[in-house]
This record gives structure tokens, sequence and C-alpha cells, in this order.
């Protein structure tokens, strides 16, 4: 069961007013995916957003953010362009994926947003119970967690013997180093604060500026979050890991110690 945080146990948190459920009738999803790189994805993770179920009345849009991409990606998303619900734009310069998130929360119209991988890692049909929590007004911020429920402590089972397994039992274990020093510091406890899957209600972010560029972002986002005294609730979701010979982009070591660093620059 989720810890569910008070004013008392969150670092530097401000007090909020209650949670209040948002009307239903016509509200509109905002999907943020950043994209790099993606080809022999994309279209399946598009196909798969659009088709996603959503709770009744609810809209979506789904905003594409990509930059320098070399793989033939930026002329398959050009093919969505002009779809209804879909905007897409095209960065100039390379960025990581903090980057892309923060340009696309800017220009989300939605009073709801997520965030959404280009990968097929994650399943937008987990969506609806995602959005309920918010929606019935329990809470203005869901995490997806790969970690709740039985058996989900080594969520990355990369395919393969040898170095793909070895790989996976490294980057479970290092992950969840990570996760244990955040709570520390944080005074918090969440059982994947690195989740992708991150949906919260537009005001939340509303005057934050994201500085982060890369992956590092996802915990700049909860700490961030967290301190404006936001409450996470985390929800179970599926989680299909994909190996680095399958496309994984994360760069273990770089992207760890840079987690390190934005932990302890936004606690002190």
């Amino acid at each position: 069961m989720t810890k569910r945080m008070t004013a008392s146990n969150v670092v530097g948190s401000a007090a909020r007013a209650p949670v209040q459920s948002p009307k239903r009738a016509g509200l509109l999803l905002s999907v943020i995916m950043p994209v790099y790189n993606e080809a022999k994805t994309l279209e399946e993770i598009l196909r798969r957003v659009k088709a996603a179920p959503l709770p009744p009345g609810m809209r979506r849009e789904l905003i594409i953010v990509e930059a320098a991409s070399t793989d033939g990606t930026p002329a398959i998303i050009d093919r969505h362009k002009g779809e209804p619900g879909v905007r897409v734009f095209h960065l100039k310069r390379y960025c990581g994926k903090g980057t892309k998130l923060a340009f696309g929360f800017k220009r989300a119209r939605g009073e709801i947003i997520l965030v959404q991988d280009a990968d097929l890692e994650y399943d937008p049909n987990d969506y609806a119970k995602l959005l309920r929590p918010i929606l019935a007004g329990r809470t203005s911020f869901v995490l997806g967690s790969r970690h709740l429920g039985k058996g989900k402590w080594t969520i990355r089972k990369f395919k393969g013997r040898g170095l793909n397994k070895l790989y996976g039992m490294v980057i479970n274990v290092g992950a969840s180093s990570l996760d244990l020093f955040f709570n520390l510091l944080y005074g918090v406890w969440l059982t994947d604060p690195q989740t992708m899957y991150k949906v919260f209600r537009r005001e939340c972010i509303n005057g934050i500026a994201f500085k982060e560029d890369g992956f590092y972002m996802d915990f700049e986002m909860v700490i961030k979050l967290i301190k404006r005294g936001y409450k996470p609730l985390e929800i179970p979701i599926r989680y299909n890991a994909r190996s680095f010979g399958e496309g994984k982009k994360v760069n273990v070591i770089k992207t760890g110690l840079l987690d390190l660093w934005v932990m302890l620059k936004y606690r002190f």
C-alpha cells in the first residue's frame, strides 16, 4: 500500500488547497510525447495512444516534440500532421527528453497533462486508471509505478542471456538504490519516482521552470511538485522493458550520476 505524504514528512512542502474533482465533461488531456530516433516503434505507439480508452467525457490532444532525429523519424511524424488532436513540433537543435517535455508543457492546452515516451515499454491502455484518481478529486498528481504488485521488483528483464541478463540486473539494483536515496533525502516513500508515467493537473506546474535536459528531469519533476506540497499517488502499471539492442538510449552510469546530482542540488 502506497504511503500518502503529509506536510509534516515532505521536505519544503507548501500548504495546498483541498483537491477538487474537475468537471469531466469536455475535459482535455494533453499527452506530451518527446521523440528522438524512434522510427522502429513510432507508428505503433501513435496507434496505441490514439486508441487508448479514456474515462467517459474526456478528450485528448497529442503533442509530439522531436529534435534532430536521423533515422527517418521526422518523416513518420509528419504523416500525422493535421490529424485532429495531433500537434507536431520539430526543434532545430538536438536536445534531451527534459527540454522536449518542458517545451511541450508550455504548449499544453489540457487541464490534465500526461507524459508518454515514444517506445513501447509503457502501455497506453493504463491511461484510464491513471486518470481516475485525479478525476475523482483524490489527488492532483499520479505516478504510474512499475514496482507495485506481486513480483514487480525485477522490472527489467531484457531478452536473451549473458550480458543482456546482467545489464538488467545491474540496472534494477542501481535504480532501486537511487529510489531509496531519493526517499531518504526527501522524507517520502515512493516505489517508482523515476517512472515515465507522470500525470498531473496543469495547475501543478504553473510558474515552474524545468531546467534539466536529460532523463534526470524525471527526478526534477517529482522533486519540484513535492516541494510545492502535491501528494503523488502511485498506481500500478504494466511495463515491458526493452534492451539496449532494441533501442534503449539511457547511458546508465552518466544518468545515474546526474540523477544523484539533481537530487542533491534541489534538496540543498
